[in-house]
């Protein structure tokens, strides 16, 4: 089993308000000096509650790639990044590049993305998210395996995309998934799969893992090439109120023997991708 846990980088994450670059760093190197294995940063603009103050919260790509720098051991993970805020093409640069200044270390998580506040406030789209996020897992993850990409979709596309220079390893992609739809798209591309937020596990926590095995059966896919990760939330007695955690089992693909975060690149290959 692995643990890892969620930087504080939220307004809500401190009684003393959203907490400062230093303050994230030094969790993060406190993380990792007590053994943990991976700190993971959450993807939003702000939370806007029914009532009360908005939450602000610092831009996810920039504190991932701060983190690759300012820690040596640990894996960095976004839980997750959504699909709708950057291009596809260039969330694979960013995860490649990343993944270099951390030494090979990076977990890019994705996922479709949800708090229609944020998409109001900034100007994205919110319509078909589940539909950009297929169109963008179909140009990030040939890219990040050392693809060209040509992609004519409906809201994404690339014209002979590649990265260079390219990943030296098979960057793992995690998907946040509970959805029969989302589940096939997590079946058919990803390396991990995360569902969140729990307590002890539960029917609900049960009924999740059997919609993911079901989907991995209708993709033909072996159940031991999907690492699953579980986000639960801690609650701290003294802090009053829950924090949340990753709670992540060990790798399948480690367990075998192989090490999924430690493939190195193959020589490229070319391909193209299509929206069909």
């Amino acid at each position: 089993m692995k643990i890892g846990v969620i930087v504080p980088a939220a307004a809500s994450d401190s009684d003393g308000g959203r907490p400062s670059w230093p303050a994230i760093a030094s969790f993060a190197r406190a993380a990792e000096a007590h053994g943990l294995d991976s700190v993971w940063m959450f993807d939003h603009f702000f939370h806007k509650p029914s009532s009360g103050p908005i939450d602000g919260q610092l831009e996810a790509w920039t504190v991932v790639s701060a983190l690759a720098a300012a820690t040596e051991r640990v894996e960095i993970g976004t839980l997750v990044l959504c699909s709708s805020f950057r291009h596809p093409s260039m969330v694979a640069k960013m995860a490649a590049t990343a993944d270099e200044v951390s030494g090979g270390r990076l977990i890019l998580g994705l996922g479709a993305g949800w708090h229609d506040a944020e998409y109001d406030a900034f100007g994205f789209p919110k319509d078909r998210r589940v539909d950009r996020f297929e169109e963008a897992l179909a140009i990030i993850v040939p890219l990040l395996r050392g693809k060209t990409v040509t992609f004519d979709g409906e809201h994404f596309t690339a014209r002979e995309a590649v990265l260079e220079p390219a990943p030296s390893r098979d960057i793992p992609v995690l998907v946040a998934a509970f959805g029969p739809r989302m589940l096939r798209l997590t079946a058919r591309r990803a390396d991990a799969w995360n569902t969140a937020w729990f307590g002890e596990p539960d029917e609900r926590l049960r009924g999740r893992l059997e919609a993911l095995d079901a989907a991995l059966a209708a993709e033909g896919r072996d159940p031991a090439t999907l690492e699953r990760t579980v986000g639960i939330e801690v609650r701290d007695p003294s802090l009053g109120r829950p924090s949340q955690g990753m709670w992540r089992t060990a790798r399948i693909a480690r367990s075998a023997g192989r090490s999924t975060s430690s493939r190195r690149r193959s020589p490229r290959t070319t391909s193209s991708a299509s929206a069909t």
